[in-house]
């Protein structure tokens, strides 16, 4: 693909805003875009980062005269997190409004700086989507080597470019966090969670592969979530069965950085690898859409005691006094042709009358579309294209 500008669905508010996303997803390129006239501060300057950690009035005279309702956009904000002091009173004083930009939150949320009182909206920026790539699109691709925008403009060196971006972009990124004591047991940490993408996580067995304690998992997953690298996917609890499985599921926030991390860039991708990648992507238009169309639904998958599973359950309507939950359940599989059986969790989930199963959905690599009995079996393809249109939630 020619390295040019691909239409995000992510749009600027017209307020202040936070925009959080993992590194070389292109939000700084994004803010450009979006906020042409804006003042541009980047902290990855390191002189201009120490000026201002110094001296963060200096801000304010970086921006000069400029009038009331200006854009000012911190990039790299989490380096110097203290600044917020600064911003807000500059909200306050010069009615300038800001883009305060980072890859990842976690000195911002726990350094107890301030977080501006509500004057600030939250964005979360990912890498491409389907929809966003339109015809340039490659699911199989994307399979192995993933969304981001350095991959998708150079898909010849893919492999060495994931690679690189581990070695330097995440360890760089841990590195800042100053958590982590020693980087061979977390590298070591790293490996087994890019094996464990779109699984449910077991702490007591990572532990033991990777000759850690156990609460030193936690920390490290924590750190993966804090900088936005993967996040948890919670188990939806309908109480329809008295034990239901609750253990999440962890996703990296992209199938090829998750491949880089497991250490499997230059093996052939097996097939359980593509068929977690294949949810990763699923789960990656699932959460795009929902964001950017202003849904806020909740996403979490099922699983009862009996290992029967649902890959992806939507809470479109809470329960209430006297009314059930409403939800949409979604099966994937990476398969050429669609079998019946993988229905199963979902019309058992239906037919217990705990929950309201609105839609129920199948998605697979074939080629063909059906529709059993309230399942609509399509194409991932076709998928992603009707859940843009607002067809699946």
């Amino acid at each position: 693909m020619t390295n040019k500008y691909v239409t995000r669905l992510l749009k600027a508010p017209e307020r202040s805003f936070f925009l959080f996303g993992p590194r070389g997803v292109g939000k700084s390129t994004w803010l450009r875009k979006e906020l042409p006239d804006a003042v541009f501060v980047d902290l990855l300057d390191t002189s201009l980062q120490l000026e201002l950690s110094f001296s963060p009035a200096r801000l304010e005279a970086l921006v000069a005269d400029k009038p009331g309702g200006t854009w000012v956009v911190l990039d790299e904000v989490q380096k110097e997190p203290a600044l917020l002091d600064e911003v807000h009173r500059l909200m306050e004083k010069r009615g300038w409004r800001f883009a305060l930009c980072g890859s990842s939150a976690r000195k911002i949320r726990r350094s107890g700086v301030n977080l501006l009182g509500g004057r600030a909206l939250t964005r979360q920026m990912d890498a491409f989507s389907c929809r966003e790539l339109g015809k340039l699109c490659d699911i199989e691709f994307s399979m192995e080597w993933g969304f981001l925008p350095l991959i998708q403009f150079d898909r010849e060196h893919a492999a060495d470019l994931l690679n690189s971006y581990v070695s330097t972009y995440i360890q760089e990124e841990i590195k800042q966090e100053s958590v982590v004591r020693q980087l061979a047991p977390f590298l070591r940490f790293l490996a087994i969670a890019g094996q464990l993408n779109a699984q449910q996580v077991n702490s007591s067995n990572i532990a033991r592969e990777a000759m850690i304690g156990r609460s030193t998992v936690d920390s490290y997953f924590s750190i993966l979530v804090d900088t936005l690298l993967g996040d948890f996917l919670p188990a939806y609890r309908p109480g329809a069965k008295v034990r239901e499985s609750t253990h999440p599921k962890f996703y990296w926030f992209d199938p090829g950085v998750a491949r880089a991390a497991a250490g499997l860039l230059f093996n052939p991708a097996d097939r359980l690898w593509q068929g977690g990648a294949l949810e990763t992507i699923v789960l990656h238009e699932l959460k795009i859409y929902n964001h950017t169309h202003n849904r806020n639904r909740s996403i979490s998958f099922y699983r009862s005691a009996a290992g029967s599973e649902i890959d992806f359950v939507i809470e479109t309507k809470k329960r209430r006094p006297g009314s059930r939950a409403e939800v949409v359940c979604i099966e994937v599989k990476l398969a050429d042709r669609w079998n019946q059986r993988w229905e199963r969790p979902m019309r058992s989930l239906a037919g217990q009358g705990k929950v309201h199963v609105e839609k129920m959905f199948g998605v697979y690599t074939g080629e063909k579309s059906y529709h059993f009995d309230g399942v609509e079996v399509l194409p991932a393809g076709k998928f992603v294209e009707r859940l843009y249109a607002g067809g699946i939630f």
